[in-house]
């Protein structure tokens, strides 16, 4: 996800550009391992929600668009519109049905158009306008579509036990938050959002996946921590050794934690399709 615009409330940057650089060596591999973990699932959703053939999508934030090749495949839709920021890692995966627009999802005049699908995920976590974005994304669906919105939810709870995972987790939404704006702590609301922006037929669903050594999840995690190490380090919260013991933990048979979670939340436009 590389969909992101200036956070006021840090001196930070944006996605892209504190952190997660499109053009650091590896990020691209690090999205696909997030994909790795998530892409089943979340097709299995749009799919059940009935996502196929005589449906234009719409993908915002779709990073190396594997999910927006997928529908084309898989879901056998008509068309998708994969929108993001920095489209380097969607040019080169061109298949038909994909068209590809570089735009910034939060920019007033994004009008795309209307769509029978519109998908975002691990984006509005990012973002500090989150409600007049969700209202504008509802706005693109068309009568009878649907919004399907998934964005981390995390595990870490004052009870959690203490792990080298839970201590370099709460570093990183820390960090993140402090550099970028990142923050999950709103993401339950999601249904009750949805749901103030006319959509019916709201629901929503959580998946963990598990943290075994050596998977896709795991592997997200690690890139994912050397790549914010500095915003981790700067909360006090994890230094230098803190992320290395956190790394071997992962990789161990001793590791015995809970990934964040991925919450899917849907909700239709009234209305009949076109």
């Amino acid at each position: 996800m590389t969909d992101a615009p200036r956070h006021d409330a840090s001196d930070g940057g944006r996605y892209g550009e504190a952190v997660f650089r499109p053009e650091q060596a590896g990020e691209g591999e690090r999205i696909d391992f997030g994909a790795l973990a998530y892409d089943d699932i979340t097709l299995a959703r749009l799919r059940a929600l009935g996502a196929g053939p005589g449906w234009r999508c719409l993908d915002a934030g779709a990073g190396t668009g594997t999910v927006s090749r997928r529908l084309l495949a898989e879901a056998g839709v008509t068309s998708v519109l994969a929108v993001d920021r920095d489209v380097r890692f969607l040019t080169g995966r061109t298949v038909p049905g994909l068209d590809v627009l570089e735009a910034d999802i939060t920019a007033p005049g994004f009008t795309p158009g209307r769509f029978r699908l519109v998908h975002a995920r691990f984006v509005l976590m990012h973002l500090p306008e989150r409600d007049r974005l969700i209202t504008a994304l509802a706005e693109l669906v068309a009568p009878g579509g649907v919004l399907v919105l998934s964005d981390a939810v995390d595990l870490t709870s004052d009870r959690t036990p203490g792990t080298p995972y839970t201590t370099v987790m709460r570093a990183m939404w820390q960090g993140l938050r402090a550099t970028i704006g990142t923050d999950v702590t709103w993401v339950p609301s999601y249904p009750q959002l949805l749901r103030g922006t006319g959509l019916a037929h709201v629901a929503a669903e959580i998946h963990v996946p598990p943290l075994l050594p050596g998977s896709p999840i795991s592997r997200f995690w690690v890139d994912t921590w050397e790549r914010s190490r500095a915003a981790m380090l700067a909360t006090g919260l994890a230094d230098d050794a803190a992320v290395d013991a956190a790394v071997r933990y992962l990789d161990s048979d001793a590791c015995a934690s809970l990934s964040a979670g991925m919450l899917t939340v849907w909700g239709w436009k009234p209305g009949n399709p076109a």
